[in-house]
């Protein structure tokens, strides 16, 4: 048991699964209090227990619903230290932008980016009231690059959700509220799993741009987040945080 969070409160959306749960389970690890948000109701009540947390079901497209999850952080434990805005969708009818109908469009924006939009707009006024905090935003290396297999809506979103945090990191600096964006690689998650159970020739095209030449696991991109959750990441901010082994830094992948 660690104590790099000792104290802290962090709501984590998306928390039932993949990169979510790898990392409520961390924070718990390190002594916070989590609130997971998220519609896994079969799950959610025992992963909260089993860390000593909070389940609330959250549709995270719903304002209601959003502000509800972080006034029950705040009312629940005190305090909203930390949000690690996560949740977000994939579906495979995102393909090409000749191939993607509106309907597909707006639902991976809702998802993925109007979510985030929601969760930090909930959670920046409880850490302007305490003067701090901490905001972990999931984007994506596809935000920074093309993406090897297309997925328009979802590359959109998450360049949104990138250019979001940096321009939150920088309007509230001053007034002690970081706010970050992870930007994941490939990761051995229920929604990859899926593609490859779905398109193996797809998935796979994913990996053979990987200089790594593996995808990422839910516990490494989980210990990058605690990092910009905790106080030593204290002057990162604004910052584009890229845990994606290397792809982004690859001109030729080797075979």
């Amino acid at each position: 048991m660690g104590t790099r969070l000792e104290g802290k409160v962090a709501v984590v959306t998306g928390g039932c699964s993949g990169i979510g749960l790898a990392t409520v389970r961390r924070f718990a690890e390190e002594g916070a209090r989590v609130v997971i948000g998220d519609l896994d109701d079969t799950n959610g009540e025992r992963i909260a227990d089993e860390v000593g947390g909070a389940y609330v079901h959250c549709d995270v497209t719903d304002k209601d619903q959003v502000d509800a999850l972080f006034a029950t952080a705040k009312e629940r434990f005190g305090s909203v230290d930390i949000a690690f805005n996560n949740a977000g969708i994939s579906p495979p009818e995102d393909d090409s932008i000749l191939d993607t109908d509106l309907d597909a469009w707006r639902k991976v924006q809702e998802v993925n980016l109007t979510s985030v939009y929601l969760c930090c707009k909930a959670a920046i006024p409880y850490m302007l009231e305490q003067g701090k905090g901490s905001i972990i935003n999931t984007a994506s290396f596809v935000a920074v690059m093309g993406a090897a297999t297309s997925q328009i809506s979802y590359s959109a979103s998450k360049g949104g959700v990138l250019s979001m945090s940096r321009e939150l990191g920088v309007q509230f600096a001053r007034q002690g509220v970081r706010v970050n964006a992870l930007c994941p690689g490939p990761v051995n998650t229920p929604l990859l799993r899926e593609l490859f159970a779905k398109d193996e020739e797809r998935a796979a095209r994913r990996l053979v741009h990987v200089p790594m030449g593996r995808f990422g696991e839910p516990e490494e991109m989980a210990n990058a987040v605690l990092f910009l959750a905790s106080d030593e990441s204290s002057f990162i901010t604004a910052n584009t945080f890229l845990v994606d082994g290397g792809i982004s830094g690859a001109y030729v992948t080797p075979l």
